[in-house]
């Protein structure tokens, strides 16, 4: 019996441990006045979920919140020259294919401008400053160098 209740008691424990670990990960950098600032408009504007059926509390009953504002789309005229633009360049994507057609004949429409290059010397230089600095990326972490080594790098300033 002794031994179920140790189990139970470490197992417990661990649980705790771990649910603090996760709180403290997802509200690292904020204040307790931030939190309940974010906790007070949520429940203004109804933001929090209803624990019955999944969905916001401003979607359950809209009429108890204030209406959220309304994103101003593009005007007709800005939608017609963005098309006329595409149909001019090719960069309308063809339906059998699913390439663009600036892709699939690119003899029919206009080359694209080339962004302006750097020269051999340039990149070999920055390639130095990002090797001196670490500015490099582990293929193992993702991380870059001089934050997986931050005591090998100069700090940058």
């Amino acid at each position: 019996m002794n031994r179920k209740y140790t189990t139970v008691i470490t197992l417990a424990v661990a649980a705790l441990a771990a649910g603090n670990a996760l709180a403290a990960d997802q509200a690292v950098g904020k204040t307790r006045a931030q939190v309940q600032a974010e906790l007070l408009e949520a429940q203004r504007t109804g933001d929090i979920v209803d624990g019955w059926t999944g969905q916001k509390l401003n979607e359950l009953n809209p009429s108890a919140y204030p209406a959220k504002p309304v994103v101003q789309g593009r005007t007709r005229a800005e939608v017609e020259k963005e098309l006329f633009e595409a149909r001019r360049t090719g960069d309308i994507v063809d339906a059998e294919t699913g390439k663009k057609l600036n892709e699939l004949y690119p003899n029919r429409y206009p080359a694209k401008a080339a962004a302006p290059s750097r020269s051999r010397a340039e990149v070999e230089k920055e390639l130095f400053e990002a090797r001196r600095t670490g500015d490099i990326v582990d293929g193992w972490t993702g991380k870059k160098l001089n934050e997986l080594q931050p005591n090998r790098y100069p700090v940058k300033g």
